[in-house]
C-alpha cells in the first residue's frame, strides 16, 4: 500500500503545469461540445438527448420497471388511454385558407430564397390530393390514369408536365386544378384555370350523380366528382376574395354550403367568416358563429377568437384599464374578457401574433389545432380585422395573460377545454419551416444535463485559465488536494480498524 502511495506521489511530482493546462483545457473543450450539442438538440426536438438516451436505453439495462407487470397494469392502461387522446388531439387538419403554391408560396421563394413549406406539409397535401381527386376506376380513362400518377409525383415540374399531357388527351378537371395551384403565377391566371376546371367538373358530377346507385364503382366516382366540384368552387370563391370581389365570394361560399351541407370537414364556414369580417358585416358573422360555435362541433382558433372579437367590439372603443380598475368591469366588459380568456385557453399562441410581439410567416397548408401553426394561419388572415375594430387589440393586450392565472397547471387541468396537449410542439416543428422559431406552450425549463454541462464547461475553463496564468500556484493547489484526499482516506482506514472488536482470550 505504501509503495503504491509513494509511486503516486512521485508521479504527481513529475507532472508539469503544462499537463494541468492541457488536462483542464481538454475537459473544457469536451464539455463545451457536449453543451452545444445538447442545446441544439433541445431547440430542435424539445428534449435532452442524454436524458432521452438514459430513459430509453440505459434504464432497461439497469433494471427499469417492467410495464407489463400485473401491478402496473392499471397505470399502463391509463397511459395508453392518454396516448390515444393525445394522438386524436394532435390530428393535423387542412388549412381552410391555404395559399396558392404557384401564385403565392413560389413568389415568396423567388423573392427571399426560402422555402415556406416543409416536406412533411407537402407530403400531407399529396395524400389529400390522392384521397380527394382519385378513385379506383381512374385507370378506365387515360386522362384520369395520368393524373393518378401525377398526384404521386414529388417533382413539381413532373406533376405540371403530366397535367399538360392529360389535357392534351381530353378536358380533365383535376389537371386544370393542378395547373391552377402550381403553375399559375398570379391569382388571375389561377382563376381562369379554375373556371375551366369548373366547366369540366360540373359535367362529370352530373353524369356520376345519375349513375351513383348502379354499384360501388359508380358511387366512388360520384364521391370523387363531388370532392372535385366542392374544391373548385371553394378555390374560385377564394380567388374572388383575393381579387377584391368580396361580396361575390360571400355569395359563392353561401351557395356552396347550401348545396353541400354535409361536407363540414372542409370547414368552408371559416372562409365565410373571414369574408364577412372583411365586409364588416358583424351581424352575419354572429349568425354563422351561432351555428358553428356549438359544444358538439370541434372548435378552432377562428371560431374562438372571432367570438372574442365580436364581444370586444361592443366595449373596446371606450375601454380604459385605469377606469376599469377604479369602478370594476361592467357586464359587457366582463363578457368580453371571458371570451378573450376562452380563446386564449384554446390557443395561447395567437395573442403574440395579433399584438405583433412575434413576427408572422406564410401559413402552412396544414395546421394543428391549438398549435403554433393554427395561430400563424389565423393571425395571417385576421390581424387586419382586429386592427379595424378600435381598441380591440388594446383590450386583448390588457387581459390575455390573465388566462394563465385561471389554469393551475396547463398539462394536467383545463378550465373551459380539455388540458392543453403535450404533442403540439413536435407536430408544429414538422409543419413549420426551420427559419421560424416555434412558439412553445407552456414554456419548458432547461433540462438538467444542459445546466450541468454548462457548469462543468465553465468550471473547467476557469481551471484551465488559472493554471495557464498561475502554473506554480495551481500545481501546489493540486498537490494539496491530493494530500488532503490521502489523509482523509487514511483517517477512514484507521477509524474502521479501531471499530473492529478485538478477540477476547478464552
Amino acid at each position: 500500500m505504501f509503495g503504491t502511495e509513494s509511486s503516486l506521489s512521485m508521479f504527481l511530482n513529475t507532472l508539469t503545469p503544462k499537463f494541468y493546462v492541457a488536462l483542464t483545457g481538454t475537459s473544457s473543450l469536451i464539455s463545451g461540445l457536449i453543451l452545444i450539442f445538447e442545446w441544439w438538440y433541445f431547440r430542435k426536438y424539445g428534449t435532452s438527448f442524454i436524458e432521452q438516451v438514459s430513459v430509453s436505453h440505459l434504464r432497461p439495462l439497469l433494471g427499469g420497471v417492467d410495464n407489463s407487470s400485473p401491478i402496473n397494469s392499471n397505470s399502463s392502461n391509463g397511459d395508453a388511454d392518454s396516448n390515444r387522446q393525445n394522438v386524436s388531439e394532435c390530428k393535423v387538419w387542412r388549412n381552410p385558407l391555404n395559399l396558392f403554391r404557384g401564385a403565392e408560396y413560389n413568389r415568396y421563394t423567388w423573392v427571399t430564397g426560402r422555402e415556406p413549406l416543409t416536406y412533411y406539409d407537402m407530403n400531407l397535401s399529396a395524400q389529400d390530393h390522392q384521397t380527394f381527386f382519385t378513385c379506383d376506376s381512374d385507370h378506365l380513362r387515360p386522362a384520369d390514369a395520368i393524373m393518378q400518377k401525377a398526384w404521386r409525383e414529388r417533382n413539381p415540374q413532373a406533376r405540371i408536365s403530366a397535367a399538360h399531357e392529360s389535357l392534351e388527351l381530353e378536358d380533365c378537371a383535376t389537371a386544370s386544378i393542378l395547373l391552377a395551384e402550381e403553375e399559375a403565377t398570379t391569382i388571375v391566371e389561377a382563376e381562369k384555370l379554375f373556371k375551366q376546371a369548373l366547366k369540366t367538373g360540373e359535367g362529370c358530377y352530373r353524369r356520376s350523380q345519375q349513375l351513383q346507385h348502379h354499384g360501388a364503382q359508380y358511387e366512388a366516382q360520384h364521391r370523387r366528382d363531388t370532392n372535385v366540384l366542392v374544391y373548385i368552387k371553394r378555390r374560385l370563391a377564394m380567388c374572388s376574395r383575393k381579387l377584391g370581389r368580396t361580396r361575390e365570394a360571400v355569395k359563392m361560399l353561401r351557395d356552396l354550403m347550401k348545396e353541400f351541407p354535409l361536407l363540414s370537414m372542409f370547414n368552408i364556414h371559416e372562409n365565410l367568416l373571414e369574408s364577412l369580417l372583411e365586409l364588416q358585416n358583424y351581424a352575419d358573422v354572429q349568425a354563422v358563429l351561432a351555428k358553428y360555435d356549438d359544444i358538439s362541433l370541434p372548435k378552432s382558433a377562428t371560431i374562438c377568437y372571432t367570438a372574442a372579437l365580436l364581444k370586444a367590439r361592443a366595449v373596446s372603443d371606450k375601454f380604459s384599464p385605469e377606469a376599469a380598475s377604479r369602478r370594476g368591469l361592467s357586464t359587457a366588459e366582463m363578457n368580453a374578457v371571458e371570451a378573450i380568456h376562452r380563446a386564449v385557453e384554446f390557443n395561447p399562441h395567437v395573442p403574440k401574433y395579433l399584438l405583433e410581439m412575434k413576427s408572422l410567416i406564410l401559413p402552412p397548408e396544414h395546421i394543428l389545432k391549438r398549435g403554433d401553426s393554427e395561430a400563424i394561419a389565423y393571425a395571417f388572415f385576421h390581424l387586419q380585422h382586429w386592427k379595424r375594430v378600435e381598441g380591440a387589440l388594446n383590450l386583448l393586450h390588457c387581459t390575455w395573460e390573465g388566462t394563465f392565472r385561471m389554469i393551475p397547471y396547463p398539462l394536467e387541468k383545463g378550465h373551459l377545454f380539455y388540458p392543453y396537449p403535450i404533442c403540439t410542439e413536435t407536430a408544429d416543428r414538422e409543419l413549420l419551416p426551420m427559419f421560424h422559431e416555434v412558439s412553445v406552450y407552456p414554456k419548458k425549463e432547461l433540462p438538467f444535463f444542459i445546466l450541468f454541462t454548462a457548469g462543468l464547461c465553465s468550471f473547467t475553463a476557469m481551471l484551465a485559465l488559472l493554471t495557464h496564468q498561475f502554473p506554480e500556484l495551481m500545481g501546489v493547489f493540486a498537490k494539496a488536494v491530493s494530500l488532503l484526499h490521502r489523509s482523509l482516506s487514511h483517517s477512514r482506514t484507521h477509524t474502521s480498524s479501531l471499530s473492529k472488536p478485538s478477540p477476547h482470550p478464552q
